[in-house]
Parts: C-alpha cells; structure tokens; sequence
C-alpha cells in the first residue's frame, strides 16, 4: 500500500517516512522543503522505495501530483506550523493557512482521487488548560480548550476533516500526539517549539550542563512509537471512533529524561534553573497534566509504546552517535 506523507522534510514526517521504509512499503513524500542529507542517505538504504515530490499542500497542481504519481491508498497528512507566541504575533495567517487550509486541500484532493484513510496527526494542545491536573486525559471525558493558536488549528481542524471526509467518502482517523521527541527532530523553519529532550541530549553529548526550565509533568512519547501508532491508524481495517490518543500512556518530564540520560552519559550534569536564571533547557508544558489514555488506540489497532524513556535515551544517543 503507497502512502503519501505531506510534511515529510519535518520532525513527525521524517519518522513516519522511515517506518514506511523499513517495512519495505512505496511511500511519496511532499514537502516545500528539500528532504535533509542524512535522511537522504538513511533512506536510501531502506528496503522501502521512496518518490520525493517538491511542493506545498497549499498547492492545487502539487497535491494532484503527489496523489497521482503512484496508486495511494492512504495519506498521513504531517504538514505543520508548530508555532511559539512570536509567530503567532508575526504571522497568524501563514500560520491558519498552513494548519488548517493545508490540511483541508489535501484531504478533499485525497477524496477526490479515491484514497481509502486520511490520518490526521492531531495534538494535546487541544486539551490546554481543561488538562490542568488531570491524571489520565481521556479523549472524550477531558473537553478541549486549547489556548494558543497551533491548539486551535488543531481542534479547527478536528471538527472540520471528519464530515468532509464523510462527505467524500474517505476514512478518516485523527490522533492527538503527546509531546513528541526522538530521531530527526530539528528546527526546521516550521517548528517553533523544540523538546527539552533535545536540547538536554545536545548538552550531555557536549559535556555542558543543561539548566531545566521549571519542568512540566505531562505525557512525552517517542518519535518511532509516534510513527507506528500513524501508520496503525493508516492501516487499520476498521476504526470504531475518529479521535484518538496517541501517547506513551505514561507521565515524564524533562527531569525524568536528564536522569535517564545521565545513567548513560558519565558525568552529565544537570539541575533547575534558579530564580531568575535563564534556562538552556525549555519545558513547553506549562503545567502538570496526566498521562494520555491511549487504551481506545490500543483497543482498535494493537498499537503499544515500544519505549520506556531509558530505552527511549538509549536508543536516541545510538542513532545520534550513527549520524556524527
């Protein structure tokens, strides 16, 4: 089964493109930025085959070749503004045009040419602030409040795909990420928020200190569980619902992750930042939620968290320490 990835150059893309291609499958990539070196000569070892198409999901003529350069039968629509409040102020019509057009265009043009699912990849930010404090965040016991704009798109987004795919007779499936770390997450002009993970990896590989904002507890799930819980969602027989949890199933921190890395690392060093200091290390949840309740994904795909976080350690200085 081809599938087409929109937003391949970026974080989720990228993992999503390569689990295809492990797995042997034809994928076709669209993204208006270049697909990066070291993902080029990665996939090019991959048993899977990969057709790289140049071009915007906001583009009528790029979407209509993605679709029709091989038989698709499902699109994992990646393509994303993940923005910070800067560009919020600086551009909310890039911004809504991305996030929410984008994702519009590309699902009527997959309805128009037959394709059978539609997997929206949605987020936690839905939820804002209704996850204050909430040990298990249930899709339907927890309303949606997001607060900042790539929230909004999302829930936008959330409410509008489902009757058009309805409408065109596509399958549809959205799956609202935990907060996401893991292989192939840089900044990519598109992304606004990078994980605490990575800038605490970057500093225990240098033998710097990293200094933790004032760290979140919430739900952060792997990039490779990320892409295996997409493609189950793509390739599921049947679905009994259109929105989904899609997370570790468990409550972490950026503290929990420098404490697995330094059980790896010799002599990392890490701590909060004190009153008034500035942090190197960001935590973008702003508060304590709980873990996401991903027993319905569970339920309907098989779909299971590979990765505890000191696996998930372990395993990203491995593909970090491949890539020097």
């Amino acid at each position: 089964m081809t599938v087409l990835v929109t937003g391949a150059a970026g974080f989720v893309g990228l993992n999503v493109v390569e689990h295809l291609l492990r797995a042997g499958r034809p994928v076709v990539g669209l993204d208006r930025i270049d697909l990066p070196a070291r993902a080029r000569r990665c996939f090019a070892v991959l048993p899977g085959r990969l057709t790289w198409i140049g071009g915007s999901v906001l583009s009528a003529s790029d979407l209509s070749r993605a679709l029709t350069i091989a038989p698709v039968q499902a699109v994992i629509h990646c393509a994303v503004i993940t923005a910070g409040s800067a560009r919020e102020r600086r551009d909310p019509e890039g911004i809504v045009a991305v996030n929410v057009q984008g994702a519009v265009a590309a699902l009527a043009a997959a309805a128009r040419r037959g394709v059978g699912r539609f997997v929206y990849p949605s987020s936690v930010a839905v939820y804002g602030a209704a996850a204050r404090g909430v040990p298990l965040v249930g899709e339907d016991e927890v309303p949606t409040q997001p607060v900042m704009l790539y929230g909004l798109t999302k829930l936008a987004c959330e409410t509008l795909l489902p009757r058009m795919a309805e409408v065109g007779g596509i399958g549809f499936a959205a799956a609202r990420l935990a907060s996401v770390y893991g292989p192939w997450e840089y900044a990519t002009g598109a992304r606004d928020t990078l994980s605490p993970m990575l800038a605490a990896l970057h500093h225990a590989r240098k033998g710097t200190e990293a200094v933790l904002s004032t760290p979140g507890l919430g739900d952060f799930v792997y990039a490779r569980d990320v892409s295996a819980g997409l493609v189950a969602l793509a390739d599921a027989p049947a679905l009994s619902r259109t929105i989904y949890n899609l997370g570790s199933g468990q409550v972490g921190s950026a503290e929990h992750w420098c404490a697995a890395l330094a059980g790896l690392v010799p002599g990392f060093r890490w701590r909060r930042a004190a009153e008034g200091e500035n942090a190197n290390t960001i935590s973008h949840v702003a508060f304590d939620r709980g873990a996401l309740d991903i027993r319905r994904l569970a339920a309907d795909t098989g779909y299971a968290p590979a990765f505890t976080m000191a696996q998930a350690a372990a395993d990203y200085l491995a593909w970090k320490a491949a890539r020097d």
